[in-house]
């Protein structure tokens, strides 16, 4: 793999690695913060009050750790059309991966400093993707 390649795969890797941590960690927060209504309601395998947090955990979960599963089909694409095609996805998860990112901050399950932080992350790897299909973009044309 290249320097730029192992670079995007680094990036991609870190990125999913957050989006797993982050996950755990708010649905534990989110849980504890409701402990009495957990023990109220045992029979759900996700109480009640957890339902829009897990969701929109989830989704930031499928979507970021996608971007990293589409850069390694890109990687081992078997043509430079199959190349272009899976870093476009690439693209499109990460940009999907901002917008769950926004959701969770604007619902208050992520404070200024934790949205900054992971924003910055996924915003620099959508800058790379873009970088890298533009690229593309123009050799296609040639």
């Amino acid at each position: 793999m290249s320097e730029y390649g192992d670079l995007v795969k680094a990036k991609c890797d870190a990125f999913a690695d957050r989006v797993v941590k982050l996950n755990d960690y708010l649905l534990q927060l989110e849980s504890k913060k409701e402990e009495v209504r957990s023990k109220m309601e045992k029979r759900r395998a996700i109480p009640i009050f957890l339902l829009s947090v897990a969701n929109i955990c989830n989704q930031l979960l499928r979507a970021g750790t996608s971007v990293g599963a589409n850069n390694a089909e890109a990687t081992n694409a078997i043509s430079k059309q199959d190349f272009r095609a899976k870093s476009y996805i690439a693209l499109k998860e990460a940009r999907e991966s901002l917008y769950w990112i926004n959701l969770l901050h604007r619902n208050g399950y992520l404070d200024d400093n934790q949205y900054d932080s992971i924003y910055a992350d996924a915003d620099e790897l959508v800058r790379i993707l873009v970088a890298r299909c533009k690229k593309l973009d123009s050799e296609s044309e040639k």
